[in-house]
């Protein structure tokens, strides 16, 4: 890191902090040839690669306020628009690069917990749902996944057979 006074190339580091909740680290540095003290701040760098080929850095805000569309009118408040906007994140951190309609199926999973009216709005926006066949078909799948979690078949190995 060069330092910002005199140029001089190889600077110390003299503490390491965690800032921003944990997704920076915040560096107190010192130049030895000019003796002056200097602070950085690096970040790790998500970015979402759209369709027509750009490059944008990832927003959580962008993902509230298209999540925020589709929960208007629901009973979803702020916090849980954040706590979505961070799970999307975190499901998607692990590439440096990421397209964009992977953002929009790591959406889909957490929405789907929150408000499935939401979700039915979301998904038929971003699955560019045609007609009530295809409101229908996600309607039914929702109500087998919300049946299969209330009611989980027993493992094979647990079933008793009838004497």
């Amino acid at each position: 890191m060069r330092c910002p006074f005199c140029r001089f190339a190889d600077t110390r580091v003299v503490d390491s902090r965690d800032a921003n909740e944990g997704d920076a680290i915040r560096r107190r540095r010192s130049c030895p040839e000019c003796g002056k003290r200097f602070t950085t701040e690096e970040k790790s760098s998500l970015s979402v690669v759209k369709r027509c080929g750009v490059t944008e850095p990832f927003s959580r805000a962008k993902v509230v306020a298209g999540v925020r569309k589709a929960c208007q009118g629901r009973p979803v408040d702020e916090d849980q628009l954040a706590l979505l906007a961070q799970q999307v994140e975190e499901a998607i951190r692990d590439k440096a690069e990421v397209p964009s309609h992977e953002v929009g199926l790591a959406i889909l999973g957490p929405l789907k917990d929150l408000d499935e009216v939401a979700y039915l709005r979301f998904a038929s926006v971003y699955r560019s749902f045609e007609s009530l066949t295809d409101f229908e078909a996600e309607i039914t799948a929702l109500r087998a996944t919300r049946d299969e979690a209330r009611d989980p078949v027993p493992p094979q190995h647990l079933l008793v057979p009838a004497s």
